[in-house]
């Protein structure tokens, strides 16, 4: 299994900003982004003029390697509550904004792009903008991260899919290494309990670090069917998984490095979250949105690289997330072979069909 009880130290997005990077490659995140734009800024904006905080401290959970001016979604929702002050007739505000990621996360990525983040800020908000303080909040979002009664706000964008460990018992999921319908029977249950916790205890700890009233804007990965081994959750797995058997076959890969790996990540279905809202009790749900996102980049995002995006790109957004947790299990030596594997499979499926990614957004307020 991979390194369940070390999957805090091993698990990162691939660092920098040179074309392997997650920073140039995440195209999949930047659409989720702008589809749940609107979602995330109204939250903000029914908050603020609710509460009208001194300081207003915003957190976004899972924020990766990421240029604060780049994929962050941090000024657009700077930019909506400097629109509410404006229509309030309120003075400057100040901002605390706390970027959480686990410690391995390439931090620095961030905090090299704080300084034309600060101008972008001047020079787009307006001479009465005012100040904004920003920390890294490194550290599992499965524990608690912040003090006491202290968030306005929290934001997550494609990081609760992520689990905190793979789950336990399924050492027999030989040769899948995600919920493959070839899997035993009680592999979904293992998946399916090991989000359940997960995600109980995101809410239960978050209830504890968000004022009443306060407000998260989450977003996941996740699938519309009833059934978590369905295409659209597992198909990306189920491609990956076929390249790393063919290398098997072939004696690149040993056949017991293979079957002792699992994917650390659950796609849960609106059912599902809704239930876990319900019963953990802290938050009401206030809205949920299903989206959706083709694996061809359209044209927007094709036009803000320097080359033309094709199926080449799949292979590497997936790369950029998949890669450290690859060879903290196989080792550095098979990563070229498995993406050369993994491309030419994206290729000929991507020209049969067109398959996308589901996502699910909920917003939610603290109970009071």
């Amino acid at each position: 299994m991979v390194m369940s009880t070390n999957l805090k130290q091993v698990f990162r997005m691939n660092e920098g900003t040179d074309e392997g990077s997650y920073a140039k490659t995440s195209y999949i995140q930047k659409e989720v982004l702008s589809l749940t734009k609107p979602i995330r800024e109204k939250a903000i904006r029914e908050f603020y003029y609710r509460e009208q905080p001194t300081t207003l401290c915003i957190a976004d959970l899972g924020c990766s390697s990421v240029e604060l001016s780049n994929l962050s979604p941090v000024f657009g929702l700077l930019e909506s509550v400097e629109n509410a002050r404006r229509q309030l007739g309120k003075g400057p505000q100040e901002y605390q904004i706390y970027l959480n990621d686990l410690p391995g996360n390439d931090f620095n990525t961030i905090f090299r792009s704080l300084g034309s983040f600060g101008d972008k800020l001047k020079q787009e908000m307006g001479d009465d903008f005012g100040h904004c303080f920003t920390n890294g909040a490194p550290g599992s979002f499965h524990e608690r991260l912040f003090p006491f009664n202290h968030m306005h706000f929290i934001h997550s964008s494609y990081g609760l899919h992520w689990l905190s460990q793979v789950p336990k018992g399924i050492e027999d999921n030989k040769r899948n290494i995600h919920i493959a319908k070839t899997r035993p029977p009680h592999v979904v249950k293992a998946y399916t309990e090991q989000f359940e916790r997960d995600f109980w205890k995101f809410l239960r700890y978050r209830s504890e670090e968000v004022v009443a009233g306060g407000k998260m804007v989450l977003t996941l990965a996740a699938r519309k069917s009833r059934e978590p081994y369905s295409k659209e959750s597992c198909y990306i797995w189920d491609i990956l998984a076929t390249a790393l058997n063919d290398m098997v076959d072939e004696g690149f890969i040993e056949e017991d490095k293979l079957s002792t790996f699992n994917s650390p990540m659950y796609a849960p279905s609106e059912a599902e979250l809704n239930h876990l809202v319900e019963k953990e009790g802290s938050f009401n749900l206030d809205q949920v949105h299903i989206s959706e996102v083709s694996w061809k980049p359209n044209e927007q995002y094709k036009n803000s690289y320097d080359n033309p995006l094709d199926h080449n790109d799949v292979a590497k957004c997936m790369r950029a997330v998949v890669e450290y947790l690859l060879i903290s299990h196989f080792g550095e030596a098979i990563i070229e072979e498995v993406f050369l594997r993994f491309k030419e499979i994206i290729r000929v499926s991507m020209a049969k069909e067109n398959s996308v990614f589901v996502n699910l957004t909920i917003s939610l307020t603290k109970n009071c």
